[in-house]
């Protein structure tokens, strides 16, 4: 289970940089347009954070994308 949640975070964590890239934005200028910290944004990116379905509803809504788009392996 443990390999699974990873693996899910990680699909994450490339989808929120490849996003983030694409619109040109810094992680400060996510976390600004999401409503959560740079710290929180910088973690998950990382693999790190095992986040909220709000905080994923935050950022997609930030990205304009859906939230399927943002888990998309």
């Amino acid at each position: 289970m443990k390999n699974t949640n990873k693996k899910s975070r990680i699909i994450l964590a490339v989808n929120m940089r490849k996003f983030r890239q694409k619109l040109g934005l810094s992680q400060e200028e996510l976390a600004y347009n999401s409503g959560l910290h740079r710290t929180y944004i910088s973690s998950v990116e990382r693999a790190e954070r095992n986040i909220s379905i709000d905080a994923l509803e935050k950022i997609a809504t930030a990205f304009s994308i859906s939230l399927n788009q943002l888990l998309e392996e």
